[in-house]
């Protein structure tokens, strides 16, 4: 019994011992799925933080960087963008049409990194080095000035195989939800015979009044949008009738209040039909020129604007759109949006071709005609034949009220 006290004693030394030691070893792994940036300090990082942002020079590509339909998209991009967001700042991205350009970007200092996997060995410039996203032979990695050892020590330390791979998952998943719109899908006529298309119809000839567009090819875009739907929202967040998307919304004044307002939505789409009919105002023929429009609306007008620059270089029109909509299209083809005289690169242009193509094979169901499109200040107000008053079939929203739907006859003698 004497030795008890003594064993005890000795137990209690030999777990202070362990705990001590325990103490002092290796810091536990960390999730690297969720690893963040050490706060590394030094000047670079500092500038980027007062900035607010971080300036990524890329060349465009499906896995590097490319505008869709107003959300940046791409591997590299969607990297940067975790980076940046251990240091609290935003991403703005400069493009390059080669990787020499790319280089002279990040060494002059108009980039903070060149976020394309380049060859490590490669650079014979003393001016850069290598550091952030790598890959498994590490033979390739982003480059930065040699300079700026914090962010070279802040990018190693954030980024691990982990996170590239929950990246690249998330980055699949938004590609494959781009065509997700959460809507009700309605009927495309209400009555084929009575000329009544949807309960919106007025809203169309309104809007048809400022743009000088037939109010039936304002119904044939608004169904390819929403199928009608003033409750509509995409996964990337357009909402109601035209898929106003938020930035564009801000452009336009359409207060976030109002966004599902079919009123305010269609009118706020008639405001962007009329801008972008300025920048392609020289565009004689209006259906050629609603073409144009139409896929300015859908993939931007930088893209579309591109497209014209290989149709004049190739000897095509720019102003026709059979000779843009085949550059349209084939801006994923690395052959084209690498081309120099391509500004805003990449683009999935099959799917705005096909937008275009849609909406003009509806509104000739809808009954519409060249000879129905004008100018914005010549635009007639002439509706279709009469017809009898219908009840509203479709969803509401709280912006919606119960009303007769008028035949246009009624509506043209109400107004």
């Amino acid at each position: 019994m004497r030795l008890f006290p003594q064993l005890l004693l000795l137990s209690l030394l030999l777990l202070a011992v362990g705990c001590k030691n325990k103490g002092q070893s290796d810091e536990p792994a960390r999730n690297g799925a969720f690893a963040k940036a050490k706060q590394t300090e030094g000047p670079n990082l500092q500038r980027i933080i007062d900035s607010g942002e971080l300036i990524v020079a890329t060349i465009s590509g499906p896995d590097t960087y490319f505008d869709y339909q107003g959300q940046p998209m791409g591997l590299q991009y969607a990297l940067c963008e975790d980076f940046a967001s251990t240091l609290g700042v935003g991403v703005r991205v400069v493009l390059a049409p080669d990787t020499a350009q790319l280089l002279r970007q990040v060494e002059t200092g108009e980039a903070d990194l060149a976020a394309l996997p380049l060859p490590t060995g490669s650079c014979a410039s003393s001016s850069l080095c290598f550091a952030g996203y790598t890959n498994k032979e590490k033979t390739l990695s982003w480059a930065l000035r040699s300079e700026a050892t914090d962010l070279a020590e802040a990018l190693n330390d954030w980024y691990n195989v982990a996170i590239e791979a929950r990246i690249r998952q998330r980055e699949k998943q938004r590609f494959t939800a781009r065509h997700t719109v959460k809507r009700q899908v309605h009927a495309p006529f209400i009555s084929r015979e009575k000329g009544i298309i949807s309960t919106y119809d007025a809203l169309f000839k309104e809007a048809a009044r400022q743009t000088g567009w037939d109010w039936r090819l304002i119904a044939a875009q608004c169904y390819q949008e929403s199928a009608f739907d003033p409750n509509a929202v995409s996964w990337a967040g357009a909402r109601g009738l035209m898929q106003i998307m938020p930035a564009t919304a801000r452009h336009l004044s359409l207060p976030e209040q109002q966004v599902f307002q079919p009123k305010a939505n269609v009118m706020a789409a008639a405001r962007y039909i009329r801008e972008l009919q300025g920048q392609f105002s020289a565009i004689a023929d209006p259906e050629e020129r609603a073409k144009f429009v139409l896929a300015a609306y859908n993939g931007g007008p930088g893209h579309i604007q591109d497209a014209q620059a290989l149709a004049r270089k190739h000897g095509g029109s720019p102003h026709r759109w059979a000779d843009v909509g085949y550059y349209v299209q084939n801006l994923s083809n690395a052959r084209y949006y690498r081309d120099p005289v391509v500004r805003h690169g990449y683009m999935i242009g099959s799917e705005t071709f096909g937008y275009v193509e849609s909406i003009m094979n509806r509104w000739r169901q809808y009954g519409g005609n060249p000879s129905s499109l004008s100018s914005p200040r010549s635009m007639p107000s002439t509706l279709q034949p009469e017809g009898e008053e219908q009840r509203r079939p479709h969803k509401q929203n709280r912006f919606s009220k119960e009303r007769r739907i008028l035949s246009p006859e009624e509506l043209e003698t109400a107004q």
